[in-house]
C-alpha cells in the first residue's frame, strides 16, 4: 500500500462530504486542493495539489 493511501481517502472522503454545489466545477476543485494540501501532508515526487486535483477530477460534479 502506497504511503499517501490514507490522506488520499481523507481528502476525497471531505471532499464528497462537501455539497454538490460546492463540488461542481474544476475551479472549485482546484481551489479545494490548494487548502487540502496545506492541511494534509503525504510524500509526493511533485506538486501535491496537483496530485489532489488528479484523485478528485473523477468526482468532479458527481451527485
Amino acid at each position: 500500500m502506497k504511503p499517501e493511501h490514507a490522506p488520499r481517502r481523507a481528502i476525497i472522503r471531505d471532499w464528497m462530504a462537501l455539497p454538490p454545489e460546492q463540488r461542481h466545477s474544476a475551479e472549485q476543485a482546484a481551489a479545494f486542493a490548494l487548502r487540502s494540501a496545506a492541511t494534509h501532508s503525504f510524500d509526493c515526487a511533485g506538486d501535491r495539489p496537483t496530485r489532489i486535483l488528479t484523485w478528485l477530477r473523477p468526482r468532479i460534479g458527481r451527485p
